[in-house]
């Protein structure tokens, strides 16, 4: 067995990152595990649910698990559980990334500088009506990324008022419980859509308001086409997908958990092969 078939071998010295989700996926497990490869790193990295939030962040400390990705419905359960909140987790309340620092737990958000990040490659206009459904731990990143990306006329839209409304005051924005008519941008930060969800095969916005979109931003990444995507394409809008998120947030954890930035070329065949 040659030298580099060994360093790709899980061994008792392998350092381990995980993710936790309420719907695992392969996207991330493949996404790390790709580059580890690449860049002949000892690490592994896994997916897991849980069903008992407190033990698995307490297995994380004890067990010396380097990093820990976490997605819905665990962002905001987290926090009580970590030991600091570093400042892109702190500023919105809700977290991706825990990083075991020698048994303490350091908090990230690395959706939020993602979700900037790609509204300023996609040149969104920020300054065209928004609309953003979900009020959950991920809808807290994308309507800080709006906010400092400039975007002033924004409707949080949520089944639950109280979460809402909460959201949109905490931004200086405004809540309803639909998107209003002449929104033009368009932002899915739901379940809908999601393979597995109960609502896989639903819009998360009206057909009308997607007909007349100038951009549609779905955070939904498995699958990467999901209903609100392909509605956008056939009517001729231009798409920002999950995909491209989750591909963005998992280099800054990748970063965080290695030290080592990885570059754009990597990140691109990475991202290609995790949803291949």
């Amino acid at each position: 067995m040659t030298d580099d078939a060994l360093i790709r071998m899980p061994n008792r010295g392998t350092t381990l990152c995980i993710s936790l989700s309420g719907r695992p996926s392969d996207i991330g497990t493949r996404f790390h595990n790709y580059i580890y490869r690449e860049l002949g790193l000892d690490y592994l990295y896994k997916a897991f649910t849980t069903t008992d939030l407190p033990a698995a962040i307490a297995g994380v400390r004890g067990l010396g698990i380097r990093g820990c990705a976490v997605s819905m419905p665990f962002k905001e359960a987290v926090i009580d559980l970590v030991d600091v909140m570093e400042p892109s987790a702190a500023a919105i309340e809700s977290v991706n990334t825990i990083v075991n620092e020698l048994g303490v737990l350091h908090a990230y958000n690395t959706d939020y500088s993602a979700v900037a990040s790609l509204l300023r490659s996609h040149a969104v206009d920020p300054a065209l009506p928004t609309a953003v459904h979900g009020s959950g731990g991920m809808a807290k990143a994308v309507v800080a990324a709006l906010r400092d990306s400039g975007f002033a006329d924004v409707t949080v839209v949520a089944r639950n008022a109280a979460t809402g409304t909460a959201l949109a005051d905490a931004y200086g924005f405004r809540y309803a419980a639909e998107a209003p008519t002449g929104t033009r941008v368009l932002v899915n930060v739901t379940p809908i859509g999601m393979a597995g969800a109960p609502a896989a095969g639903d819009l998360s916005f009206p057909a009308e308001l997607i007909a007349s979109a100038a951009a549609v931003f779905d955070v939904v990444a498995m699958p990467p086409d999901t209903p609100l995507i392909r509605a956008a394409r056939t009517a001729g809008a231009p798409v920002v997908t999950g995909a491209e998120v989750i591909a963005l947030q998992a280099a800054e954890q990748f970063a965080l958990y290695t030290g080592i930035t990885p570059d754009a070329e990597l990140v691109r065949r990475a991202s290609e092969f995790s949803r291949s």
